[in-house]
């Protein structure tokens, strides 16, 4: 599980260069300098680039749908997780102005 947890980190960091290293498409300040975009091969640069944006992606949900599957059937040991075993261990704080449940009340204490 660990080996996934690092390797959905080396994808995300893949994904987010990818992302940054791509060209806008859309319009907005880009739109006056499209023109010139599909000279030199641009274009074909910019469907790599996106279709291995689409490829990372993927990865990253069946990565992150694995981790999770892995957690839930609690493959990773075989008892209960340890976040499970450290909250069956922590004591249940009383409610606010009531008195413990194991006291008498000192009315019917005998002297």
């Amino acid at each position: 599980m660990i080996f996934l947890i690092i390797l959905l980190i080396i994808v995300c960091v893949a994904l987010g260069l990818f992302v940054l290293i791509q060209n806008p498409k859309g319009g907005g300040l880009a739109a006056g300098a499209s023109g010139g975009t599909n000279m030199f091969g641009v274009q074909r640069t910019g469907d790599v680039l996106e279709k291995g944006t689409w490829v990372l992606l993927t990865l990253v949900v069946v990565i992150t749908l694995s981790i999770t599957m892995m957690s839930k059937t609690g493959t990773t040991g075989n008892g209960p997780s340890k976040i499970q075993e450290q909250l069956d261990k922590t004591p249940t704080p009383s409610p606010i102005n009531q008195a413990p449940a194991n006291t008498t009340p000192p009315a019917t204490q005998k002297p």
